[in-house]
């Protein structure tokens, strides 16, 4: 059944064997919505394997309903960005086609940066499509369809052909809302020629295991945080609070670690390793099923680093 794609299990880059349990053609949908689009691809190619990255939470339960009520089993959904798919978990010439149904245009100028669609995304996707891989682009803001082709026709990796919106792509919820306003509907098909010279590599290192350190003394008792950011290659850290358990037993860190295009929310946990001991075990903790990286491992020392400076003593650390 379709499940929500784990990334603890894969490598990175990976392959449709790790994701899916299977080989085969791999599709991706960029910004799902609600799944229809997704569902109806997926039921069409049973034998092809659909991989779908939105960042909303509503409409990742939206679409993993909609995979379970039909019992599609050849889709896999990932919340979070694009981009950070592309680039870190899809291998080089691993990808047969993108679908990017209606994106969101960023209308003003100052946002404009924030689009998917720009020269370095389609410079890093021309690295990922196979060849004769195709890209299909369909929206209803023209100034953001201009924009787009003309970022694709920066480095002339792709033939580019305006064409007719698929009827498959007309039945999803934006497409029906826009044609009953009367709305222009644009669409293109864009077939990767070229590969961009540079290669891409993932900008975030998946580790094996996730990071803990061992520290000795009392756990700090007083009540006074002041959230910090800890910064380091690649990325940074935000400790946002820290929490006492009951019975004063354990402190609980909330941080939000970013690097490249991966934002992930973390519990850190120090809590006492033996009943009637000091020494104190600092882990993440298994909420939510965080990724192991570079920025787990540095917050891990982080908040260690904190600990230290409230009297403990680091006596080891694994990051």
């Amino acid at each position: 059944m379709p499940v929500l794609m784990d990334l603890s299990n894969v490598s990175f880059p990976s392959s449709c064997e790790q994701i899916f349990g299977r080989g085969g053609p791999l599709v991706l949908e960029a910004g799902f919505g609600n799944g229809r689009f997704l569902a109806h691809m997926a039921r069409k190619r049973p034998t092809w394997n659909f991989l779908g990255a939105d960042i909303s939470t509503g409409s990742t339960v939206r679409a993993l309903r909609r995979m379970w009520r039909k019992g599609i089993e050849n889709v896999r959904i990932f919340q979070g960005p694009v981009g950070f798919v592309v680039r870190n978990v899809i291998p080089r010439g691993g990808l047969h086609h993108i679908y990017v149904n209606f994106p969101d245009p960023w209308p003003k100028k100052r946002h404009s940066g924030k689009r998917l669609l720009s020269t370095d995304f389609f410079r890093l996707l021309s690295t990922r499509l196979r060849a004769g891989g195709t890209a299909h682009l369909t929206t209803d803001h023209t100034g953001y369809f201009a924009a787009a082709l003309k970022a694709a026709r920066t480095d002339g990796l792709y033939e580019i052909i305006e064409a007719p919106v698929p009827p498959a792509t007309l039945a999803t919820k934006y497409a029906q809302k826009w044609r009953e306003r009367d709305i222009s509907i644009h669409h293109a098909r864009l077939t990767v020629r070229g590969m961009a010279e540079h290669t891409y590599p993932p900008d975030v290192e998946r580790q094996s295991n996730m990071h803990h350190a061992h520290l000795q003394g009392e756990l700090p008792t007083d009540d006074a945080f002041e959230s910090f950011v800890h910064r380091f290659r690649g990325g940074q850290i935000v400790f946002l609070d820290a929490m006492r358990g009951v019975g004063d037993n354990r402190l609980v860190f909330t941080a939000r670690i970013q690097e490249g295009e991966l934002t992930q929310d973390v519990l850190i946990e120090a809590r006492r390793a033996r009943k009637g001991k000091d020494d104190v075990i600092l882990q993440v903790m298994s909420f939510g099923r965080p990724l192991p990286t570079r920025g787990t491992g540095q917050a891990v020392r982080a908040a260690g680093e904190w600990l230290e400076s409230r009297g403990m003593c680091i006596l080891e650390c694994w990051v």
